[in-house]
């Protein structure tokens, strides 16, 4: 046993009680499930069809790029368009994601492999679980379908965020995040991606892929 556990098992002998009681676990329940909110910055809180737009200047204005396609199916041709006007290689990396897999890259001449990077790709596609207008942040969970390493180890990171998953503000995130997972299912990590990487630490002068992919590419899909 821990020094923790010894802890709260010396507490709970003192109250006389093992932490299993019905009303000690509803009153848990009850405060996490109604606890009060914070101070929610008035920047994100924007209608829907603003979300977009301000999520879109707020990423620029980090040094992302972003573009625009109605649906999921026009993905692999702005892909193949940003790459080829950047002579960037025609082959990228993506994990598992259904979303990222149905779409059509047979029509391009794209070259599309799956699994985590080891560090040799030279660009990473990602499939986003939302993004926050507020800061232009992209948000991203761990898995098989969105592996980490794609987020860090490529040059050039390709990112798609349905429009409708752009939400105002982070509080809204997590509670998003929280209803899809659920108790006990979160994902290992949830990434916060704000721009390419970048650093002013030697003289003060913006470096970008300091730390990470140099580009970010961001491309939304659909309306709100």
């Amino acid at each position: 046993m821990s020094a923790r556990a010894e802890i709260f098992a010396d507490i709970r002998r003192a109250l006389g009680v093992n932490g299993a009681e019905a009303p000690r676990r509803r009153a848990v329940e009850d405060r996490l499930e109604h606890a009060p909110k914070g101070v929610i910055p008035a920047h994100g809180q924007v209608d829907a069809g603003s979300r977009k737009t301000l999520f879109r200047a707020e990423a620029e204005r980090v040094f992302a790029t972003v573009a625009q396609v109605d649906h999921a199916g026009d993905v692999p041709s702005e892909v193949a368009t940003y790459l080829r006007d950047r002579n960037l290689p025609a082959k990228l990396r993506a994990g598992a994601d259904p979303l990222l897999a149905a779409m059509p890259w047979q029509a391009t001449h794209l070259e599309i492999s799956y699994g985590s990077s080891d560090g040799n790709d030279a660009v990473g596609l990602s499939h986003a679980f939302g993004a926050v207008a507020e800061s232009g942040s992209l948000v991203l969970v761990s898995g098989q379908a969105n592996p980490t390493t794609l987020n860090l180890l490529p040059e050039t990171h390709i990112v798609v965020v349905a429009a409708a998953d752009i939400v105002g503000d982070y509080e809204e995130i997590w509670r998003r995040l929280r209803a899809a997972y659920g108790k006990g299912v979160m994902p290992r990590s949830v990434n916060f991606i704000t721009g390419p990487s970048r650093s002013a630490d030697i003289g003060q002068k913006m470096q970008l892929g300091a730390h990470g992919p140099r580009d970010l590419h961001i491309i939304i899909v659909g309306e709100e």
